[in-house]
């Protein structure tokens, strides 16, 4: 059982609403083609990209695709924490095995099509996980195997990881949190990704207020 999602709790609440307005929006965000893979990463620890990576991909499931989560925050990972799966194997396992899809830990979750693939071992350094050859090859492979595949990341100001994996995805997203996040801060996060030539597809604002007159349909 998955912990507060709301679009699994409140699937009729103006925020799962949302989630599904992004998850339109992604099928139209690509420049060459359908986006199949997606990094979420965000300018400090303020805003919650974890949860956000979650309700979306719950939204994407619902359409009857196949969708996976991957938590490559190997630092302070939570994926395995909000859908309540083991975290003794995950993609830092997979990354260290001669054989990474011979038992890939992908943990099936209670939404139909829905799997999480989470961190797993804490490594030493989780730069030189996230830059290594195999992963490449690993990211390949899951693009062929699931509709989408969603990844969580560190903040991208905070350490290396996000920008070393951002460009080799069909996109990223920016999660920023209504008064909380910065606006230079915001700024310096897009500029980071772009001078590692990562296609920033826009921005998913947490804690937006509720406009009444929009929204009351």
């Amino acid at each position: 059982m998955a912990l507060n999602l709301i679009t699994l709790t409140d699937p009729q609440s103006p925020v799962s609403e949302a989630y599904r307005s992004l998850r339109t929006n992604l099928e139209f965000a690509g420049q060459n083609g359908a986006v199949h893979t997606v990094l979420f990463t965000s300018p400090s620890r303020e805003e919650d990209t974890a949860t956000t990576v979650a309700n979306l991909a719950v939204t994407v499931a619902q359409t009857e695709r196949t969708v996976l989560v991957v938590d490559a925050d190997l630092r302070h990972p939570r994926l395995h924490e909000i859908f309540q799966v083991s975290n003794e194997r995950g993609l830092t396992n997979m990354v260290k095995s001669e054989d990474p899809f011979a038992s890939p830990p992908f943990y099936k979750t209670e939404v139909p099509g829905l799997y999480v693939l989470p961190a797993g071992e804490k490594p030493v350094s989780p730069a030189d996980i996230l830059d290594s050859k195999r992963l490449l090859g690993i990211w390949q492979e899951l693009r062929q195997r699931f509709d989408m595949v969603l990844v969580n990341t560190p903040p991208v100001l905070a350490v290396a990881d996000a920008a070393i994996l951002a460009p080799r995805m069909d996109g990223v997203l920016i999660v920023l949190r209504a008064g909380h996040t910065k606006r230079q801060h915001a700024i310096a996060a897009k500029e980071r990704l772009e001078r590692v030539k990562a296609h920033v597809l826009g921005v998913v604002l947490l804690d937006a207020p509720y406009d009444k007159g929009v929204g009351g349909y």
